[in-house]
């Protein structure tokens, strides 16, 4: 069978609750092995955008596809192509690490040799092999999210969702899964799906990031890609020997791509697109003008800048979801 051209594939699908449209005619390509995300705030329509993707709630309209599969017309296939690594934390306390990657993996009907090395193998790459035979109520945290991780890989899925994977954890746990998922990527034909709320994981981790709001993609590109989108991405700070004058000031504004001019004494801070390209130019007319230059810097808008470029609002003042599990996916993946 030939394989399709992307692990996931969306096309206008959209998502209604009675009057409420939650997911509005998105378009999305993932290709395979990448590590894709999606950001956006509480109520975008990123969470039921996913839940149509695991067949977990049905496409009001549109196509998707994962894994090759056609979601609205084979749900159960796809969730046998896929792994689901809810937000909550689902494995069970009274059983060993050993013990629940065990009966997951029955879900999906391994046999046994296939699943004894496959257990094995997995507890070795998240680091649970000498706790495998403890139960997860003595787990750490991070154990336990290494361990979801590891279930969700148990019965070699094409495709991996993962959901807020580090919420709650100290920032050394959260170290510790962001290497692990660098790491499961490496020589693994596997494609991850990740749903964060923390730029800085999406920035270190990501290939491409789509930012959703109000149930469309706003934007959606490497993480250069959308900085570039937004105008004045790049600050060119300047420590003058000497104030500049308005005449000099103006003639930087003149120069191609530059966004705005601030002159505050012997300061100034030049926003620009391509400011890298631009900083040798800045400095020529700043000389140019009979004034020394002291020091010079260049510096790029954060992750968090185009995020509120295109939503007008901060993940930082959404905050990080709060409270229980998301039910749909602790009832079909626990």
């Amino acid at each position: 069978m030939e394989e399709p051209e992307y692990a996931i594939e969306a096309r206008g699908i959209v998502k209604r609750f009675g009057s409420f449209t939650a997911v509005d005619g998105i378009d999305l390509q993932v290709r395979h092995g990448e590590l894709f995300g999606l950001l956006g705030p509480n109520g975008a329509g990123k969470t039921t955008l996913v839940r149509m993707l695991t067949g977990i709630v049905p496409i009001t309209a549109g196509d998707a596809f994962v894994a090759g599969v056609d979601v609205k017309r084979d749900p159960d296939a796809v969730r046998r192509a896929l792994g689901v690594v809810p937000q909550a934390l689902t494995s069970d306390l009274d059983l060993s690490g050993y013990e629940n990657l065990d009966i997951y993996a029955r879900f999906f009907d391994m046999p046994r040799a296939t699943r004894k090395p496959r257990i094995e193998e997995l507890l070795h790459k998240v680091g649970l092999w000498e706790r495998r035979k403890s139960l997860v109520k003595t787990y750490s945290g991070g154990m336990r999210r290494r361990l979801e991780i590891a279930r969700g890989l148990v019965h070699k899925p094409k495709v991996l969702f993962l959901d807020e994977p580090t919420i709650g954890l100290d920032p050394q746990s959260r170290r510790v899964i962001w290497d692990l998922l660098l790491d499961l990527r490496k020589g693994a034909e596997l494609t991850v799906s990740l749903t964060t709320h923390y730029l800085d994981e999406a920035e270190a981790l990501c290939d491409r990031v789509a930012i959703v709001d109000q149930g469309k993609i706003v934007a959606l590109g490497t993480t250069p890609e959308l900085k570039a989108l937004v105008p004045g991405s790049d600050t060119v700070e300047l420590t003058l020997e000497n104030e500049l004058s308005e005449a000099g000031g103006a003639e930087i504004q003149a120069l191609p791509g530059v966004r705005e001019v601030e002159r505050q004494g012997k300061s100034l801070k030049v926003r620009a697109d391509g400011g890298a390209a631009l900083l040798p130019r800045i400095i020529e007319s700043v000389r140019a003008g009979g004034v020394g230059v002291a020091a010079a810097a260049l510096s790029r808008i954060s992750l968090e800048d185009v995020f509120i470029h295109f939503t007008g609002r901060s993940l930082r003042e959404e905050g990080a979801p709060k409270g229980g599990p998301r039910a749909p996916f602790a009832r079909r993946f626990s």
